[in-house]
């Protein structure tokens, strides 16, 4: 995701510019630019990059240049535009000229940036992008834990470890549907108060409260005692509801902005807040203080709980883990929109949220295996820990449907199946090799 968005430095909230399906003729229109070879690398970094890009958004904020050249969407203009019917392509060829204060204007004029009001030295913005991860990261761990509790066998029962309703697919569902809030509408709004806290809600917070390899982990587990219509039913319907979950959120945010923007509610309840040194040196304060505390507290309850209560000790450890997943995820999204080799091909594909995913799974599945091994009730507290902590950060649902929204909205929806497909079957694959194997060989229940 990307850090800033102030008046100096213009931010890309990471959003994509169509959900609802428009004409065919739209999506293969060109872009009034240069060459159409422009074109096609504007549109593979848009759908590549509706995620995250990690740290590169930090170094544009240091350098005031956008380093991944990614274009700026309707959002971010604060245009009321009906997106399903302006396409990404479109919004470009017919947007009226910018005025001095717009972010496309300092783009150009890049003379503004002396005029620019004060920012936090960059290690100060470095530290507070990091505690807003960890805190948020935390946050969306616990929020999981809660739902799954909320929605499993014992008290709602929608959900259940023996059923294609995973117990991970309550949170996968409202993760993806609240990145539809914060992740696509809303994103550009909360940037101008704090790029960073911006950045902790969508990587963060929605970023771990879904899980891409416990949703896997459930598939093999399936798979492994032979249900394995159970296990392709969970691939195929958790990808549908949690797209359309992610869709629904967007409409539903767009018909809560244009409300805003109809009736100015935003000025007349004093919704419109600046960004500004004192601001962002109060939020780093206190997010260092709940980043203290929630840590604290989480291993003040991890010791109480790992000799007695053994059901919530993993809670605790993984809470303590689970930021460590979210800074790596974070770091790897900056091979989002890079391509593979010199030439950059592929661009469109987000490796970096690819590979964390595959890794996180893989990981999953080998402490799964571990603890079918290592009869040791302590060890399977701390492996469940870090399965539920470090590799639920570390793999994300909400993030990965944003792509794949972004990609079916495309001039080739065909590569949001395709990296719908590979995301999933290279998953599964490895943790049947790491998992379904070594249980069917050792014959172990």
């Amino acid at each position: 995701m990307d850090y800033g968005h102030n008046d100096c430095d213009p931010r890309r909230s990471g959003s994509f510019s169509r959900i609802s399906s428009t004409n065919s003729s739209f999506r293969r229109q060109s872009l009034n630019f240069n060459q159409s070879g422009a074109n096609d690398d504007s549109d593979q970094l848009s759908v590549s990059e509706a995620g995250d890009i990690g740290d590169r958004a930090l170094h544009s904020k240091r350098h005031s240049g956008n380093e991944s050249g990614r274009p700026v969407f309707p959002f971010e203009e604060n245009l009321v535009l009906p997106i399903q019917q302006h396409s990404f392509k479109e919004s470009h060829s017919h947007l009226p000229t910018p005025s001095p204060s717009s972010p496309d204007a300092i783009l150009h004029d890049k003379g503004q940036n002396q005029d620019c009001k004060k920012e936090l030295p960059w290690f100060m913005t470095y530290i507070s992008s990091r505690v807003h991860l960890a805190v948020l990261g935390i946050l969306g761990v616990l929020t999981r834990y809660l739902l799954e509790k909320l929605f499993g066998p014992q008290v709602v029962g929608a959900t259940s470890d023996n059923s294609y309703m995973y117990v991970d697919l309550p949170p996968n569902m409202i993760g993806s549907f609240l990145m539809g809030w914060f992740g696509v509408v809303f994103k550009g709004d909360i940037s101008k108060f704090s790029p960073e806290l911006a950045v902790g809600l969508t990587t963060g917070y929605l970023g771990s409260l879904t899980t891409f390899s416990g949703w896997n982990q459930k598939m093999l587990e399936l798979s492994v005692n032979g249900q394995w219509v159970f296990s392709f039913l969970g691939f195929l319907l958790g990808l549908f509801l949690v797209a359309y979950s992610f869709i629904f959120g967007v409409e539903t945010a767009k018909g809560v902005k244009w409300v805003f923007n109809k009736t100015n509610l935003n000025s007349k309840c004093g919704f419109e807040l600046k960004n500004n040194i004192i601001s962002e040196s109060i939020l780093i304060v206190l997010m260092i203080t709940l980043l203290g505390l929630l840590w604290g507290v989480s291993i003040a309850l991890l010791k109480r709980d790992f000799e007695s209560d053994k059901s919530t000790s993993h809670l605790w450890l993984g809470c303590i883990v689970g930021p460590i997943g979210v800074w790596i995820r974070f770091y790897l999204a900056k091979f989002n929109g890079k391509g593979l080799g010199r030439k950059n091909i592929m661009k469109w594909m987000p490796f970096g949220t690819l590979i964390a995913n595959v890794s996180a799974s893989c990981i999953m599945a080998t402490f799964a295996t571990l603890k079918k091994s290592v009869k040791d009730e302590h060890f399977g507290i701390v492996a469940t820990g870090i399965q539920f902590g470090l590799c639920g950060c570390l793999s994300t649902v909400s993030t990965f449907i944003a792509e794949f929204g972004a990609m079916r909205e495309s001039v080739d929806p065909w590569k949001a199946y395709v990296y719908a497909f590979i995301t999933m079957i290279v998953s599964f694959g490895f943790g049947t090799l790491i998992y379904s194997v070594p249980i069917w060989a050792k014959g172990w229940s």
